[in-house]
């Protein structure tokens, strides 16, 4: 089992604060690293330290005396390639031992979601510096597909039939947990995904069921994806980024299901069908 400090980037975030409260409650010394204190978690066993991705050196003095990281992507932004190697440079001459990283299933450098090409530069730096490493690569996170449908109920986007293997956060934050306390995960790669691959039509006919309102699905032409979106003003990379997360689908590059996630945890990942039932609001 691993000993001494976990460190843990965006403890304030979805992700990441579900990571902390389980390395709490299994006694785990952790030190959380934060932009805002005030959103920190408060913790047993847990220590805040400040710092940004953009700024190395507070990064840097964040991480002294961590063993092992848990590195959670960036928020998506232009520059995140350039936020992600700051943080491992810092990271390495902090004298972090080993980086847990959470990357996107199909990272690749010609990925056809933008977004994953970013996760794949960032798994090839962590290479480079050779620092110990575990990739925990989630596929799309089923608890935010509800909010992928518009005010009209309709989810728009050029998926086509393609199928994604959704995963749950909470089957994340257990498997990543799995990984930075146990032992045999060095230089791993993980793929997370739920129990099964699903079409955008099944994911708003599951919304449907469970919630009673109606969602359905609209396949988009990449053409008229770009157009329906040229609405929000938002800049060019963020929009690529929306629109080649459902080409991906489309492209077959998300149609993954595993057993990473039970072979982890212990128990099997939760479906979307379960979810929205635990969630109902």
């Amino acid at each position: 089992m691993a000993t001494g400090v976990v460190g843990v980037t965006g403890a304030s975030g979805q992700l990441g604060g579900r990571i902390a409260r389980r390395l709490a409650e299994r006694g785990a010394s952790t030190r959380l690293v934060v932009r805002d204190p005030a959103r920190a978690p408060s913790l047993p066993g847990a220590e805040t330290a400040v710092a940004a991705y953009q700024d190395p050196g507070a990064l840097r003095t964040a991480l002294d005396g961590v063993g092992t990281l848990l590195l959670v992507s960036a928020t998506e932004a232009a520059d995140r390639r350039e936020q992600h190697v700051a943080a491992v440079d810092a990271a390495v001459a902090a004298g972090v031992t080993r980086i847990v990283y959470t990357s996107f299933t199909g990272a690749a450098p010609d990925a056809t979601f933008t977004f994953a090409r970013d996760h794949w530069h960032t798994e090839q730096h962590i290479r480079e510096t050779g620092v110990g490493f575990t990739f925990l690569r989630d596929n799309l996170y089923l608890d935010l597909l509800p909010l992928f449908a518009g005010e009209d109920g309709v989810i728009r986007g050029p998926a086509g039939e393609g199928r994604a293997g959704v995963v749950a956060r909470d089957d994340i934050a257990d498997a990543a947990v799995a990984v930075l306390l146990g032992e045999g995960h060095d230089g791993a790669t993980y793929d997370l995904t739920g129990p099964q691959a699903l079409t955008m039509a099944e994911v708003a006919a599951e919304i449907t069921r469970a919630t009673g309102r109606k969602v359905t699905y609209q396949a988009e032409t990449l053409e008229e994806a770009y157009a329906s979106r040229a609405v929000y003003g938002a800049p060019q990379w963020e929009v690529d980024g929306w629109v080649t997360s459902y080409s991906a689908i489309a492209a077959g590059e998300l149609d993954l299901v595993t057993d990473a996630v039970a072979t982890l945890t212990g128990h099997p990942p939760i479906s979307l069908a379960d979810h929205l039932a635990a969630h109902r609001e």
